[in-house]
């Protein structure tokens, strides 16, 4: 675990670092510690920004899908040459793509949608378009979702998380 403090030195920002199947690693803030059925759990916040890629399908390229692993694999290197250029490092971690670096946008964005009125489809995901690009003739959009990525990691005895089996995060989440 690391120890950082906020900006202005007070307050103290636990850090925590979980892997998945594939080794990848995922840095998280522990937002919350709590104990069920006698085991230990936290909820974590990626350090860095979570991202979605999309490929764009259909005649007018108007039905957006998400991207899977196995064609992760093969556009990695084009996205984040592309998001390079907009001065944003984009990372293979476990769980979710991330970036590292400034999105001005998102700070301005977030003060705009405090603004909105409630009206809006309260299941309709908020994004921040990032960049567009092609891969062999295929569009692909790479957006930040504005609602956080929290993760459910059991802790173990030494006090790390480790991310559950789809069969245990099932038992400990609501229906």
């Amino acid at each position: 675990m690391t120890q950082l403090t906020n900006g202005k030195g007070r307050f103290p920002a636990t850090i925590v670092t979980v892997h998945d199947s594939a080794g990848r690693s995922l840095p998280c803030y522990i937002e919350h510690q709590f104990e069920v059925h006698g085991g230990n759990y936290a909820v974590l916040l990626p350090v860095n920004i979570p991202v979605d890629i999309v490929a764009w399908y259909g005649d007018d390229e108007e039905e957006a899908v998400l991207v899977l692993e196995e064609e992760i694999d093969e556009i990695f290197d084009t996205a984040k040459a592309v998001l390079a250029e907009h001065d944003l490092l984009l990372q293979r971690t476990a769980l979710t793509l991330t970036v590292v670096g400034e999105i001005p946008e998102l700070e301005d964005l977030e003060d705009e949608l405090e603004d909105e009125s409630e009206d809006d489809d309260p299941d309709a995901e908020e994004l921040l378009l990032l960049a567009n690009f092609y891969h062999e003739e295929q569009e692909y959009s790479v957006y930040v979702p504005l609602d956080p990525m929290l993760v459910l990691a059991k802790l173990n005895e030494a006090a790390q998380p480790e991310l559950l089996s789809q069969e245990e995060f099932d038992r400990r989440t609501p229906v």
